[in-house]
């Protein structure tokens, strides 16, 4: 428990370091932090990993695949939230 929350109090510190680095991301406080830090890493522990693993089978699979073509890394991106997506609502009706 003490690892968790200590990982979730550097994660926000860790924010709030990119949004002075970083245009266009944006912390007001240290609370808005550690609220974003819990999205995030719920949304990277759940979805995340599945969104990079499709996007890259997405653009192998056009590299190998005739007839089957990933144009580009938003296209790649955009799919494989999509199939992530599909994925799970099929796997929950099955």
């Amino acid at each position: 428990m003490r690892h968790w929350l200590l990982h979730w109090l550097l994660s926000a510190l860790a924010l709030l370091i990119v949004a002075n680095i970083v245009p266009g991301i944006e912390v007001d406080s240290f609370g808005s932090a550690l609220a974003a830090a819990v999205v995030i890493g719920l949304v990277s522990a759940t979805l995340g990993f599945y969104f990079l693993i499709n996007g890259m089978m997405l653009m192998l699979a056009s590299a190998l695949v005739p007839g089957f073509r990933v144009r580009g890394l938003m296209a790649a991106t955009g799919g494989s939230i999509v199939l992530t997506i599909v994925d799970y609502l099929l796997s929950r009706l099955v």
